[in-house]
């Protein structure tokens, strides 16, 4: 039978027995209680019912995510539907690269953090990214078109953490598998105002030689309130400092079987060190029977790069790498009004800014490096970074959300944006970004609209348990991806008529879906059916060695999506997802070996059609807790050529842990299963691969006061 039809045919049964006879409501166990429900703001920027907005939103709680012992994105994620986190990547072993929608790019989604793009003006901050003293993790998944600036085309993730004296003081001490382990400290201050500190300090070790990194992190959250409203500031750094990995080359349709398992090929004291620092300061004031939000944001982050990739499988010269020096600056500002116009009708209206800068120096070179990663290779770096690149960008944007109460089980909402898109980008060499005569400058200035539109119809609904059914259409536009790559190959031929800046990406969207709470609030079930038409989809792309970006033409996603999750007793919850996914290409034209290719009906590299996940979660407040979670991942070709076929694999994480006063003590096993399938394609080095880090298991010691 049909994979798909077979996963349509069990979503419909289960809707089916999930829902009561009309009149006949499960009365609730007063010894089990129901799930708890987080409202949320990515969607909307009001607060609201995950299930009362027309599209998918997953929103998954801190205490779930602390007793399953989560503490990167890869692991909070995991059991989200149809999400797949690749831990890792280009940006060094402390990043990540996510996949919604059955799209794995690092610039696909939106990263916010407290309600603040994190790296939104170039790209995720991933590899900065804390989750210590989070309160909750929200996912939309599929685009976001009106709201947030730099828009996404197959998911936001909304990272927000708790402020107030109302969280309790925590610390944490740990150590694990390769020279593992960390420290972190959380606090509310006695301060006239409510005032929240954290500190954390991490060293993670791989099995992959020479491959680790070090992190510290402080963020200082602050509440008080402004007359009948309240003013909110926030101050977070980071000292990141990380020891890269190398991804594993394929050669034909296999991965290369001369490069063994956790090879280094970087030259030797490799580095990718980043600092960033952040500051937020929010207004919310009350006017009548109005809201007024204003946010203003600016980040600031240094890269220090020494690294490099294989070129080729020979024995001499067949490495490059690169010596870089990266600034960058970014600043957000948003001011919304929110309103109820009428009775049932609330309108949101703003506008917002956010505005980047950025500026490289670097130099690349050729070194040579044993196939074998036994030893690391010695490089003659260049003393001089006579390659410049200048980068400037600024998303403006008015918009309006509107949500209307039509009847009493229907509701409608709509958003509008008007995008004014610039970017200004200047490469050079000689040492200076602008050297005369030789600079290689572009300009460009997009105006555009985007929106959505969606329903949401609620035909069966008793006490606290419902059934609501939601469709919407989403049209969204963003500028690509800018990266900062100093050893860029030549750009494509439209490109180079730009100047060398790529086409603004677009996406059209539809959805449909079923959100049902049932038994009297303990069993969750969620399912929806997508399809994306995207058009100059931002890829990499390799010429004389050289990584560079390009534009892909025309892709189309659709899939189906289900998730369930069951609070079955007072300590015991499950959670279950499976999701199809099929991204292929529908008009796109590459060359390989200078021969172009159409690649009609071809599937995206690394896109597995079938992703599945499901965990049991033991915790209770005191006594033992444990953890089990299972994930599959299908079969994905590395290849747009579809000739190099990876087969699918499953991962078993697990976690035991005891709980007596305010104590807790836990052993967390990572990837028992001990899979090293390659999970993310590296755009720097051509034809290569990320694999799925080694088995690991940590010990822990926390405590509350």
């Amino acid at each position: 039978m049909n994979v798909r039809v077979l996963a349509r045919r069990v979503v419909v049964l289960l809707l089916v027995s999930a829902v009561p006879a009309a009149g006949q409501t499960p009365a609730p166990s007063s010894a089990v209680p129901a799930i708890k429900e987080y409202l949320e703001v990515i969607a909307t920027r009001e607060a609201a019912a995950p299930d009362s907005v027309p599209a998918a939103i997953e929103v998954l709680g801190g205490d779930e995510l602390r007793s399953r012992g989560a503490r990167d994105l890869a692991s909070a994620l995991r059991l989200a539907t149809g999400v797949d986190v690749a831990p890792g990547g280009d940006g060094g072993p402390a990043a990540s690269v996510p996949e919604l929608w059955g799209l794995r790019e690092f610039d696909a989604f939106l990263l916010v953090v407290d309600d603040v793009p994190w790296g939104g003006a170039f790209n995720p901050a991933l590899a900065t990214l804390s989750l210590e003293d989070v309160d909750r993790i929200e996912v939309l998944r599929g685009p976001a078109a009106v709201t947030y600036g730099a828009a996404s085309f197959v998911g936001v993730i909304h990272v927000v953490h708790r402020r107030g004296a109302q969280a309790p003081s925590l610390a944490r001490i740990r150590g694990g598998s390769y020279g593992s382990g960390g420290a972190s400290f959380a606090t509310s201050l006695g301060l006239p105002w409510d005032s929240r500190l954290v500190v954390d300090a991490d060293r993670e070790g791989f099995r992959d030689a020479r491959t680790a990194f070090t992190r510290g992190h402080a963020t200082w959250r602050n509440s008080h309130r402004w007359g009948a409203g309240r003013v909110l500031f926030d101050v977070d750094a980071t000292a990141l400092d990380q020891h890269p990995a190398s991804p594993h080359p394929r050669q034909g349709s296999a991965l290369a079987a001369q490069v063994p398992l956790d090879a280094n090929h970087n030259p030797a004291d490799a580095f990718l060190n980043e600092r960033r620092a952040a500051a937020s300061l929010a207004l919310e004031r009350p006017l009548g029977d109005k809201s007024w939000t204003t946010t203003v944001s600016i980040a600031r982050a240094t890269q220090d790069v020494l690294r490099g990739f294989l070129t080729g499988l020979t024995a001499t010269d067949n490495a490059r790498g690169v010596r870089a020096q990266v600034a960058q600056v970014e600043l957000y500002a948003d001011s919304h009004l929110q309103t109820v116009v009428r009775r049932g009708l609330h309108l949101v209206a703003g506008a917002d800014l956010l505005h980047g800068e950025g500026e490289a120096h670097g130099a690349d070179f050729t070194y040579t490096a044993p196939l074998d990663g036994r030893t690391a290779p010695i490089a003659s770096v260049p003393a001089a970074l006579d390659i410049g690149i200048d980068d400037r960008r600024d998303f403006f944007g008015g918009y309006a959300l509107m949500s209307w109460q039509a009847l009493p089980r229907l509701s409608v909402s709509g958003g509008l944006r008007l995008n004014v898109a610039n970017e200004e980008r200047e490469r050079g060499d000689g040492g200076e970004v602008e050297p005369a005569g030789e600079e290689e400058g572009a300009d460009r200035t997009d105006v555009r609209p985007a929106g959505s539109l969606g329903v949401v119809f609620t035909p069966w609904q008793a006490h606290a348990d419902r059934l609501r059914l939601y469709a919407n259409y989403r049209d969204t536009f963003k500028p690509p991806a800018s990266d900062f790559n100093i050893a860029e190959g030549e750009g494509d031929a439209d490109a180079e008529e730009r100047g060398g800046l790529l086409k603004p990406e677009t996406a059209r969207s539809v959805e449909a879906g079923a959100k049902l709470r049932t038994w009297g609030g303990r069993l969750w079930l969620d399912a929806g059916v997508f399809l994306m038409d995207f058009e100059n989809l931002v890829v990499a792309r390799t010429v004389n060695g050289l990584p560079g970006l390009i534009n892909a033409g025309t892709q189309r996603f659709s899939g189906l999506e289900t998730g369930a999750v069951a609070q079955v007793s007072r300590d015991v919850s499950v959670r279950a997802s499976y999701s199809f996914h099929d991204a292929h290409f529908r008009d796109f034209v590459f060359e390989f070996d200078g021969v172009p290719t159409q690649l009609e009906g071809k599937r995206l590299e690394m896109s597995a059609r079938h992703v599945a996940a499901g965990g049991l979660l033991y915790a209770s407040g005191r006594g033992p807790l444990a953890a089990l979670e299972v994930k599959y991942v299908g079969s994905r070709f590395l290849n747009k050529r579809n000739t190099a076929l990876a087969d699918g694999y499953a991962t078993v994480d697990a976690s035991v842990g005891y709980r007596v006063g305010r104590w807790e003590a836990r052993l967390d096993g990572r990837n028992l299963t001990n899979q090293r399938a390659p999970v993310a394609e590296s755009e720097l080095g051509d034809a290569q691969y990320y694999r799925l880090p080694s088995r690991r298991l940590d010990v822990s010691l926390g405590v509350r006061f």
